[in-house]
């Protein structure tokens, strides 16, 4: 098959023919029709993640179809159309028993634990536990955007952060992520306050239902003018020492900062402001993504309209352009999500 290879991080990746891969008997292969671009990959390619071997194959944003099922799997055939969270997981661990799979302490993760998406095929983990099947005519670039972004802001908003009608958010980064998180609480009934350095991905937030959309310069004091004194939720959708505590002091009293965009150590340590956590009993929260049982939820708000999931993807590029667009993450010049499709 075809496969975006990295060979040494942070250097060129390169298109390269390389071995199919074959199912697990807990698993499937699946045959990849679109996958995301994330900023999780570029972590990834940095070298920033200490699962990811060399060669690597990065993605774990995709959809497709069945090509192969292993020997144990009973919910699955050959032909399915289906999507899945970016973490798979065991199905058996205590957080798993207890519903709580985007936390398996087991799990495994294409594109980081082991080879993903950005090739022609791609093998899953434990199928009966991690696919979700897509409904008729969704498609399959919209569908890739749910593996980790969308999945992770809507938990992130919804689930975590608790977010309800009328309450003031912050958003800090539009990008797939953030531009979720904005869309979600909008949907919600909340009031969204958007940051961001670029123009372009400002412009996206307010067509996605933000009220407002502020550069990152001078954010903190933005949201807590526009909010009335601050917000009752935000959410550092980036993932930098910066906006993780521009999210915390954007809070009003008693308010709720969510962090979502990933932490490694090679981008620093964020100083939290505990002196104001403590006096204003904030709460200081993680999420990370969402377990394949709670995709329902997540594609009955696509299916009402009130997700704006298709305007998400912004740019389809085929599989070749995959290098160029993983070095172009890091470097923020797109906005919106970008989606491979091999």
């Amino acid at each position: 098959m075809r496969a975006v290879l990295v060979t040494e991080f942070d250097a060129p990746a390169h298109l390269a023919d390389v071995e199919d891969p074959t199912p697990a008997p807990h698993g499937v292969v699946v045959a990849v029709e679109a996958t995301g671009v994330c900023r999780s990959d570029w972590h990834a390619w940095q070298g920033h993640d200490d699962d990811v071997v060399l060669p690597h194959v990065p993605g774990h944003e995709l959809a497709g179809t069945v090509a192969a099922v292993g020997a144990d799997v009973r919910n699955w055939r050959v032909g399915d159309r289906v999507t899945t969270p970016f973490v798979t997981a065991c199905g058996t661990c205590p957080e798993c028993a207890a519903g709580a799979q985007q936390v398996c302490r087991s799990q495994t993760q294409p594109g980081f634990t082991g080879w993903g998406s950005f090739a022609d095929l791609v093998a899953l983990d434990h199928a009966d536990v991690n696919l979700v099947a897509l409904p008729e005519g969704f498609s399959a670039s919209s569908a890739a955007a749910l593996g980790c972004r969308v999945a992770t802001a809507f938990r992130a908003v919804t689930d975590v952060g608790a977010v309800r009608a009328g309450e003031f958010v912050a958003v800090h980064g539009a990008g797939g992520v953030g531009l979720s998180a904005v869309a979600v609480a909008a949907a919600a009934g909340a009031r969204v306050v958007a940051v961001d350095p670029s123009p372009a991905a400002r412009e996206l937030a307010l067509a996605f239902g933000a009220e407002h959309a502020v550069p990152a310069d001078g954010a903190v004091e933005a949201v807590r003018d526009l909010t009335g004194g601050g917000a009752h939720l935000s959410l550092d959708a980036v993932g930098l020492p910066a906006t993780c505590e521009g999210s915390v002091r954007s809070l009003r009293r008693r308010g709720r900062h969510v962090q979502v965009g990933l932490l490694p150590a090679a981008a620093g340590t964020p100083s939290v402001p505990m002196d104001l956590v403590i006096a204003g009993e904030l709460q200081v929260l993680g999420s990370h993504g969402m377990a394949a049982h709670d995709y329902p939820r997540l594609l009955a708000l696509v299916a009402s309209g009130r997700f704006p999931l298709d305007d998400l993807v912004t740019r389809e590029l085929p599989l070749e352009a995959g290098p160029r667009a993983l070095a172009e993450v890091g470097a923020a010049t797109t906005a919106g999500i970008t989606v491979l499709r091999p």
